[in-house]
C-alpha cells in the first residue's frame, strides 16, 4: 500500500481510500485519520436557516473506497440525518464503495417489538442507510447482535472488550474478581469477558417498568460476589440508573469493590450525578461518543477506540479479516 492523494491512500492501480467525517465528533475522526496515515477529506457541511443540512465534497470521490464516520451523539437526529446526506452525496458522486462507520449505533435499543404498536427503529436505521447508498456498516458493541441481520449487506461488528480488558487486567487481582452482568440481556457479553479474564460470572435479575422509561427494579444477585471485586459490564451507560442500582445490590451482597466498564458513555442526565455519588470506585468507558467537560468526573477513565476503528478500516480496505482483530470472536 502506497501513499496516494492528499486526503487518502491508494493501492497502486487499484484502490483509493478516502475518509470522511461529519460534524458530530471531529476529534475522534482526526484521531482515526492519524492512525490510518491519511487526513479527513475536506467537506463543506453547513446548516440552512431552517435547519436543513448541506453537504459537498471539495475533492473528487469518483471510484474511491469511502469510509464516512459519524458519532450518533446529541442532537442525535441531526447527526444521523447529516450522515445520511453525506452517504447520498458520495453515491451521487460515484464513490465505488461506501462504508458507514457509526461507533455508536443510534436507536439500537428498539431492536424488537416488546409490545404492540411499537416501532423497530434499529431496522429503520439500517433501511435508511441502505437506501441512502451504504454498501457496508461498521459499529462497535451493538446493543444486540441481531441488528447485524437488519442490514442487507456486510456489517462489521467491532468489540471494545480488548481495549477495556487490557486496561483492567493490570488493575485487578483476577483471583478475587467476578465479572457481573447488570441484567440477563448482557450475560453473553459478560461470559466473553469472564472467559477472557478467567474469572467467575454473576448476573443481576431485574425488572423494568414498561410504562416509565429508565426505571429499573433490581431483584437479586445470582453468583459469587461476597468478598470480591466486581466488574459490571454493559454496552452503554445512559442515565446510569441500572448500573448504580446494580452496584448497590452487589455491595449489599458483600462485594468489597465495584468497578464499571462500558463502551458507550451516553451519560444523559442525571447519569453524571448518579455516578459521582455512587459507591462505584471507577467508571471505565471508551470515546465512541464525545464527552463535554461537565460530563467528566474524578472516577471516570476514558480509553481511545480510534486505533481499533483504524485497524478495522485497514482490514476492510485491504480485503483482510476484521474477525482476526478479535481472535475469531466477531
Amino acid at each position: 500500500m502506497t501513499s496516494g492523494t492528499s486526503s487518502g491512500m491508494k493501492q497502486t492501480g487499484q484502490k483509493n481510500l478516502m475518509f470522511f467525517s461529519g460534524r458530530a465528533y471531529p476529534e475522534l475522526a482526526e484521531e482515526v485519520a492519524s492512525h490510518l496515515g491519511v487526513r479527513t477529506t475536506p467537506t463543506a457541511l453547513r446548516d440552512f436557516a431552517n435547519g436543513e443540512i448541506y453537504a459537498r465534497y471539495l475533492e473528487s470521490v469518483r471510484g474511491c473506497d469511502a469510509f464516512v464516520m459519524q458519532s450518533h451523539t446529541g442532537p442525535i437526529n441531526k447527526w444521523i440525518m447529516e450522515q445520511l446526506i453525506m452517504v447520498d452525496a458520495l453515491k451521487r458522486a460515484s464513490a465505488k464503495r461506501i462504508t458507514v462507520i457509526m461507533p455508536f449505533f443510534g436507536y439500537a435499543r428498539q431492536d424488537k417489538k416488546g409490545r404492540g404498536r411499537e416501532p423497530i427503529t434499529a431496522r429503520l436505521m439500517a433501511d435508511m442507510f441502505k437506501t441512502a447508498g451504504a454498501d457496508r456498516l461498521m459499529s462497535i458493541d451493538l446493543h444486540t447482535s441481531q441488528i447485524q441481520g437488519f442490514f442487507d449487506g456486510p456489517v462489521d461488528h467491532l468489540f471494545a472488550m480488548p481495549v477495556l480488558v487490557n486496561y483492567l487486567r493490570d488493575k485487578l487481582d483476577l483471583e478475587t474478581t467476578t465479572i457481573v452482568s447488570p441484567d440477563t440481556g448482557r450475560v453473553r457479553l459478560s461470559e466473553r469477558w469472564a472467559d477472557t479474564l478467567g474469572t467467575p460470572l454473576a448476573f443481576i435479575h431485574k425488572r423494568r417498568d414498561l410504562d416509565v422509561a429508565n426505571q429499573v427494579t433490581v431483584n437479586e444477585v445470582v453468583g459469587k460476589v461476597r468478598g470480591r471485586t466486581c466488574v459490571l459490564i454493559d454496552d452503554m451507560i445512559d442515565t446510569a440508573g441500572t448500573i448504580c442500582k446494580a452496584a448497590d445490590a452487589l455491595y449489599e451482597q458483600g462485594a468489597t469493590n465495584v468497578l464499571v466498564a462500558a463502551t458507550h458513555a451516553v451519560f444523559s442526565d442525571p447519569a453524571v450525578d448518579r455516578l459521582k455519588n455512587s459507591r462505584v470506585s471507577e467508571v471505565i468507558v471508551t470515546n465512541t461518543l464525545p464527552l463535554a467537560e461537565d460530563k467528566r468526573f474524578d472516577k471516570l477513565t476514558v480509553l481511545s477506540i480510534a486505533p481499533l476503528i483504524a485497524r478495522a478500516i485497514t482490514e476492510v480496505f485491504s480485503d483482510g479479516s476484521v474477525t482476526s482483530l478479535f481472535e475469531g470472536d466477531s
